[in-house]
């Protein structure tokens, strides 16, 4: 399984791969994690919104407002 990954992690892209990452809904495996990566999935119970979400928190995108006018701020929806 490892092998077509080119042998590394298919999240975080370093090291070797450890454990087998699975959908939790169908059982269809996905690919193989690190420990860290596959936990983190099941953490954010594979819902990709949430997980978009939690990129642009730590991107500091989240809650940036942009100006569309003088003075005037749209904060994101």
């Amino acid at each position: 399984m490892t092998a077509p990954q080119g042998g590394v992690r298919r999240v975080c892209l370093s090291a070797v791969p450890a454990h087998v990452d699975h959908c939790h809904e169908t059982g269809r495996v996905r690919g193989v994690l690190c420990f860290s990566c596959n936990a983190a999935l099941g953490q954010f119970k594979d819902q990709p919104d949430v997980m978009r979400r939690a990129a642009a928190y730590v991107e500091g995108n989240a809650w940036k407002p942009t100006l569309v006018a003088p003075g005037v701020y749209q904060l994101p929806s």
